[in-house]
């Protein structure tokens, strides 16, 4: 009998990204509810940034190192170039 590695026992099991103690990201910015669903990306052009999004108000925002990126700069970062 084989045994499954440790690496896929985990990827067995259900994931929730709205687990305590899981979040990048506390409480929302604009309505302070806990109920965020956040995830940490990185960006196309290399950026690392937490996501996050309200339950309650909907609020979506993103931070890079500590502070809160706007909408446009992660578009920008996020936007492939195109080759010359």
């Amino acid at each position: 009998m084989s045994t499954i590695p440790a690496q896929r026992l985990s990827a067995l099991r259900p994931a929730s990204l709205t687990q305590a103690g899981t979040r990048p990201s506390g409480s929302c910015p604009e309505c302070g509810s806990d109920r965020v669903t956040a995830l940490t990306m990185t960006l196309t052009d290399g950026t690392p940034v937490d996501f996050a999004s309200c339950h309650e108000c909907e609020h979506r925002h993103w931070t890079h190192e500590g502070q809160m990126l706007a909408f446009a700069d992660v578009i920008n970062r996020a936007t492939k170039q195109r080759a010359s």
